[in-house]
């Protein structure tokens, strides 16, 4: 054999190998595209909705063609759809924002934790509790503050209202409350309804039966504001505010009164008696413990027994308030070793264990 014709039957070879190669390329992906097609018009017919796995099949084999080889066919789809399928494949395969968290990572738990609680303990502003973070050793911005207060649904400083549990504490020392509460009494003509008014210190919770009427009005309410005012033995002597309702008893000369001892009234919205809840808690209290449990037949009698309350309440009950703690320690033994000693009220109705002197 000649060295021309050598030569031509290797490039005819070449070249035969390399249409067979381009071609077999061709059969691949038209068995494929084939295949897709009839599980298409075989389990859905009309519109042809390629799955995830149908499109990675057709993009793969594409990839082999090039966008030339796939117009020469008649595909499914173009070339473009099918090159546009490959590069997605690839994206996915690199793709890690599924193991990223979005923006950057947020302030931990414990900074997020004492933002809350100073901005709801104090009507401070962000950069006031940037300040108070930077002193126990947190650096952060204004506005990761201004974010964790806007998460937590707490409005700027200017926009804050004052809390009637912050007026409370910010006048625990000179608050009082008052109330009026009704007892069924047995009279020779039925039963009859007297009104008890107390008046407490919120502070340490002290009561004082300010009155016991059967129908109070309001000169004795008037009496009744000047005995709380009274300069030498007044029950609101130091206090600045009185918390009551909006009973009609309470009128604007009984207002006046205690306002020119200093003392201010501070008149609770309509239907709201969670707003006195200290003098509320009172009133169950001493029906639940004692007056509910008794049949009570005179005036003097629901006196006497108002004043033994009181004097349990004072002395021999403890209150939850308080730390669970006494009102008046005074008549607590110095003594811890004693023998426990029962004492009782209303033939044991009240009862007390203390240790004896």
């Amino acid at each position: 054999m000649t060295p021309i014709i050598e030569a031509w039957f290797v490039f005819v070879v070449s070249v035969a190998g390399w249409l067979n190669r381009e071609q077999d390329k061709a059969v691949q992906y038209l068995l494929a595209q084939n295949k897709v097609l009839k599980e298409q018009l075989k389990d859905k017919g009309g519109r042809i909705r390629f799955t995830d796995e149908q499109r990675r099949l057709l993009a793969v084999k594409a990839k082999a063609l090039g966008r030339a080889g796939l117009r020469i066919l008649d595909t499914i789809v173009t070339p473009d759809t099918l090159l546009r399928w490959h590069h997605e494949l690839i994206a996915k395969k690199y793709d890690g924002s599924g193991r990223r968290e979005p923006g950057r990572p947020r302030v931990m738990p414990e900074i997020e934790a004492l933002v809350v609680r100073m901005a709801t303990e104090n009507r401070w502003g962000y950069l006031r509790i940037v300040g108070a973070l930077r002193n126990l050793g947190h650096t952060v911005a204004r506005t990761t503050v201004a974010n964790i207060l806007k998460r937590h649904g707490i409005e700027p400083a200017p926009e804050r209202k004052t809390t009637w549990k912050e007026f409370i504490r910010s006048h625990w020392e000179v608050l009082a409350a008052t109330d009026f509460f009704t007892v069924e009494v047995w009279s020779p003509v039925g039963l009859v309804r007297y009104h008890v008014f107390f008046v407490m210190a919120v502070a340490t919770r002290r009561v004082h039966i300010a009155g016991i009427i059967h129908d109070p009005y309001g000169g004795w309410m008037e009496q009744i504001a000047r005995n709380l005012t009274d300069a030498f033995d007044g029950f609101l002597q130091g206090k600045r505010y009185l918390i009551h309702d909006r009973d009609p008893l309470f009128t604007k000369k009984f207002r006046d009164i205690i306002a020119t001892a200093g003392t201010k009234s501070v008149r609770l919205p309509p239907r709201s008696p969670n707003l006195n809840p200290h003098a509320e808690r009172f009133v169950l209290s001493i029906k639940s413990e004692c007056l509910d449990r008794l049949i009570l037949f005179s005036e003097d009698q629901l006196r006497r027994v108002c004043k033994e309350y009181v004097s349990h309440y004072h002395c021999e009950r403890n209150h939850q308030g308080l730390d669970n703690d006494l009102i008046d320690k005074s008549r607590l033994a110095a003594n811890a070793d004693g023998p426990v000693v029962g004492t009782e009220r209303l033939g044991g109705l009240l009862k007390y264990y203390r240790r004896a002197a």
